[in-house]
């Protein structure tokens, strides 16, 4: 059983007790999160799609982690005029892992 759920307005094809980074959710370590927009439940036999939600369908998660994804450089240079400018960036994740679907 698999679903597409809509956290932080990006979308994750789901599996339970499966582990997953997230962008940062506003909830405590070891706490549990419900999701209410699903978008799409299927299972061996059938399939649902919302039209935009699935009515009645809810994901539970656990937060294990918050931490930052791998630094990502942004470097800029113009040649001739001796313009360099370095920004680096580290987006915050949550590492979540899902315990029920439904």
């Amino acid at each position: 059983m698999f679903a597409v759920v809509d956290i932080a307005g990006q979308q994750f094809n789901v599996k339970e007790n499966n582990k997953y980074y997230v962008p940062r959710l506003n909830a405590e370590v070891d706490s549990e999160v419900v999701f209410d927009k699903v978008l799409l439940v299927s299972d061996d036999k059938d399939v649902k799609i919302g039209s935009p939600l699935v009515s009645n369908m809810r994901v539970t998660a656990k937060v294990l982690a918050h931490l930052k994804d791998d630094k990502v450089i942004v470097f800029k240079k113009k040649r001739i005029i001796s313009y360099k400018k370095k920004v680096g960036h580290r987006q915050p994740l949550s590492r979540i892992e899902v315990l029920k679907i439904g």
